[in-house]
């Protein structure tokens, strides 16, 4: 074989191995993308031209949440928001809209506490998705009644089912880097007792099962 045979062949081996190499890359890449975003990562797909232009939008949220100085709650202020999630569950029953959007604003609350920029709600969304994917459609879920609701165009079921996808969200930031707290907190949080409202079930425990 010839010495140019011999670099073709060197040539094309490198070819390979890169080739090889970046394919490796690319899928580790994914895989890690699928299991930190979960179901956020068809959805970005689904919403691109292309799934490489989604892997890269979900990277960007990653470097951009690196950046952010997201903190836990300590013990004493997630006692606090605890409090104020049942205050405003228990106006549920006589205030359904009204309280819908007091829960709005409190996930809000406990967002910004939590070191989350809170002023476009879209931005809202690519920054809790890299570390609360599992609970973000509950969020878009709740925050489109939400809006309606200002508008008085949601029924209360649908109020009442933004109250269980608002729950969701809010359970998991003022849970998540903290410790547990106290049992009875945890309860003020269950749901309601039954009592109707407008001709409907109130009971949002119920609604969750």
């Amino acid at each position: 074989m010839t010495a140019v045979a011999w670099v073709a062949v060197v040539i094309v081996a490198v070819l390979v191995i890169l080739a090889v190499g970046y394919l490796m890359s690319a899928r580790n890449r994914r895989r890690h993308l699928q299991d930190r975003f979960g179901p956020e990562y068809e959805r970005a797909v689904r919403e691109s031209d292309s799934r490489k232009e989604a892997e890269q939008e979900l990277l960007a949220r990653e470097e951009r949440h690196a950046t952010l100085d997201i903190r836990p709650l300590d013990r004493q202020t997630r006692e606090q928001y605890a409090r104020k999630w049942t205050e405003v569950q228990e106006r549920f029953v006589d205030a359904p809209g009204f309280a819908v959007t007091e829960a709005d604003a409190l996930v809000t609350a406990v967002m910004a506490e939590r070191g989350y920029p809170t002023d476009e709600f879209e931005q809202r969304l690519s920054d809790l998705s890299v570390a609360h994917a599992a609970t973000l459609d509950h969020y878009r879920k709740a925050h489109d009644v939400s809006s309606r609701a200002a508008r008085q165009e949601a029924t209360t079921e649908e109020l009442r089912q933004a109250m269980v996808h608002y729950r969701a969200l809010f359970q998991e930031l003022l849970g998540d880097g903290a410790d547990v707290p106290p049992n009875d907190h945890d309860d003020a949080t269950d749901g309601y007792d039954g009592a109707p409202v407008n001709g409907h079930h109130a009971d949002v425990r119920k609604a969750e099962r």
